[in-house]
């Protein structure tokens, strides 16, 4: 039987309750204060409920956040990088009371879960924002959705009855939506005893496709694991990155040791702490080994290039658990023919087959395909199959 990495916290949480306790909360909500939950909170509960932020078993109170902002560790000083909060305004805070309950409803009006309401404090955004994501410039994603969230913050344990909305915009990848319990159950299966996540919200180009292959070379097994929930405006959208995943997978990696599943986790762009947070979620998934590149979940320039991997230097690895396999930039050189990084390449920068964002994004509304060396063929008419049509849509509107 696999052996595998034990969850962080040492067991994994389950907060979605069964039928008969799910008829008697839907029966009891339409009495209690409601509120309704922004992307992020949505994202962040299902996290919660699938045990895939274990050992959370609900939003943070006022000791667990102000510890997890200033020393990255829980009150009892577990390591957690990222407070998970439940933010409200002053006229829901009106309706609520500490030692209450208060029913969480999706945008769609769906009821999602009851909240057993141990505390309400004040949200201190001068304290989060700095110290999550070192920086306090409002343009940053991440500290703009936090500085925008109500004044408020509701702590206490979730019930769970349904992490699926009714009518949610957009895939729900069901296929591949699988809980941590899941997906440790997929990897015993496969007698996979160590296991390599990826992490991405973008389509895997060639320097990504030269990382995972390395994980795979010292594991037994790569799950390709991207994020599906709240990204920020002109991300790239999940349906059309599920599709690049598929189409890579299915021509260049070995079926029986890659698994490609979904993580419902809405971005921060924290950078070097959201970095150690996707560490802790995959190895609540059951993933022993993690890849972290140049820039993890980094946005503009607010943090340095290996910022993320730098930051783990910072926890005993027993206490982290899972290891980090930190990777130089890649790009394929045209000397060695070959992907490569610094530290097995002499060669310049001249001899390296390197495109920006912006070049990428020219050349597919045009229709061309960026150089082989940079992306699969069947990636990039994906890729321009969906830059031309919102192009499109973009001169239409």
């Amino acid at each position: 039987m696999s052996k595998l990495i034990q969850p962080h916290g040492g067991k994994l949480v389950n907060r979605i309750v069964d039928a008969d306790k799910a008829a008697k909360l839907k029966a009891a909500a339409a009495g209690l204060p409601k509120i309704t939950l922004s992307a992020k909170q949505a994202c962040d509960l299902e996290m919660i409920a699938i045990g895939a932020f274990s050992p959370l078993t609900g939003f943070a109170g006022k000791a667990d956040f102000e510890s997890i902002c200033r020393d990255m560790r829980l009150a009892n000083g577990t390591p957690w990088p990222i407070p998970i909060t439940l933010a409200v305004d002053d006229a829901v805070k009106a309706k609520l009371a500490e030692g209450g309950r208060a029913a969480l409803y999706h945008r769609d009006d769906t009821l999602l879960c009851i909240i057993s309401v141990e505390q309400i404090y004040k949200h201190d955004k001068a304290l989060e924002v700095p110290n999550v994501f070192g920086t306090e410039d409002s343009a940053h994603p991440g500290a703009q959705a936090v500085l925008e969230e109500g004044d408020w913050l509701v702590a206490g344990p979730i019930d769970v009855l349904t992490v699926t909305p009714q009518s949610e915009p957009g895939e729900q990848f069901t296929d591949h939506r699988l809980a941590p319990a899941k997906t440790r159950a997929a990897f015993a299966e496969r007698g996979w005893h160590t296991i390599a996540a990826f992490q991405t919200r973008n389509p895997i180009h060639r320097a990504h496709e030269y990382l995972t292959k390395c994980a795979l070379e010292i594991c037994d097994g790569l799950l390709i694991h991207p994020l599906v929930g709240e990204t920020k405006p002109g991300d790239i959208p999940a349906d059309v990155r599920m599709a690049c995943y598929e189409a890579l997978i299915a021509k260049y990696y070995v079926a029986d040791r890659t698994m490609l599943s979904v993580m419902p986790a809405a971005m921060r762009y924290a950078g070097p702490r959201e970095a150690v947070l996707h560490a802790l979620v995959r190895k609540n998934y059951g993933v022993s080994h993690f890849i972290v590149g140049r820039d993890h979940a980094g946005v503009g320039d607010y943090y340095g290039t290996y910022d993320a991997q730098e930051i783990f230097n910072r926890f005993d690895a027993t206490e982290i658990g899972i290891v980090p396999l930190k990777f130089e930039h890649s790009a394929w050189c045209k000397t060695c023919e070959g992907m490569t990084s610094a530290k097995t390449c002499p060669h310049g920068p001249d001899q390296k087959v390197f495109l920006s964002g912006t070049k990428v994004r020219a050349m597919l509304q045009e229709g061309q395909r960026p150089p082989q060396e940079f992306s699969r063929p069947e990636v990039a008419d994906l890729l321009i199959k969906w830059a031309q049509s919102t192009a499109k849509e973009a001169a239409v509107g």
